[in-house]
């Protein structure tokens, strides 16, 4: 199939098909790929948007610098948000290559975005990448005063399931001033966490 086959493929009802065409894109990009896939992550079609999220993804590390450029410098927010959650697919998708630090630190600076979609996406992608951006997400949980996205980045701390993330918990969970709503999901985040931890030990 031509490359301009498999965009359109991209816009298919058949999620199979829509999948097809992605990994045919990822696996044999040209130089125009790229930039074409980015320039989907503005469009109305949710599907075609998503499938282009997901094609990204698929490419890997290729993708991380125009995707930082995208969530730091777009003033469209879903572009914002779609670029995050590429960044997120690209390490899923690539769970065996060191994710950039270049991605780490675009996500950790969309942290701050003031679009409650885009740092809660960043923060997803930041939890799928794990132990390279745990101190990232300790970080931002120990400076943020805004409530949600703090419940997100304990939620994403538990899941990487780093002996690092049940300090931080804890000592969030001692402390007066963090807000109930966030103390509440540390305390669930971090039964969670332990659990994980003593698996990992081989404790029962």
């Amino acid at each position: 199939m031509s490359t301009e086959e498999l965009f359109q493929q991209l816009k298919h009802p058949n999620p199979h098909l829509r999948d097809q065409a992605m990994w045919a894109l990822a696996e044999n990009p040209d130089e125009t790929t790229i930039p074409r896939l980015m320039s989907i992550l503005d469009e109305e079609d949710t599907t075609y948007r998503r499938a282009a999220v997901k094609a990204l993804g698929a490419i890997g590390p290729d993708a991380i610098t125009p995707l930082v450029a995208a969530l730091l410098n777009s003033d469209n927010v879903t572009v914002r948000g779609s670029a995050a959650k590429a960044l997120a697919q690209v390490a899923i998708n690539h769970p065996e290559e060191p994710f950039p630090d270049e991605g780490i630190q675009g996500l950790k600076t969309a942290l701050q975005d003031s679009n409650p979609v885009v740092h809660i996406a960043a923060v997803m992608a930041l939890g799928e990448i794990g132990t390279p951006a745990v101190d990232v997400l300790i970080q931002a949980l120990q400076t943020t005063d805004n409530p949600a996205l703090g419940i997100s980045l304990v939620n994403a701390i538990a899941s990487i399931g780093d002996s690092r993330g049940v300090e931080v918990l804890q000592s969030l969970i001692a402390d007066e001033s963090t807000d109930s709503y966030v103390r509440e999901s540390a305390i669930s985040a971090l039964s969670r966490l332990e659990m994980t931890v003593k698996f990992q030990r081989g404790e029962r």
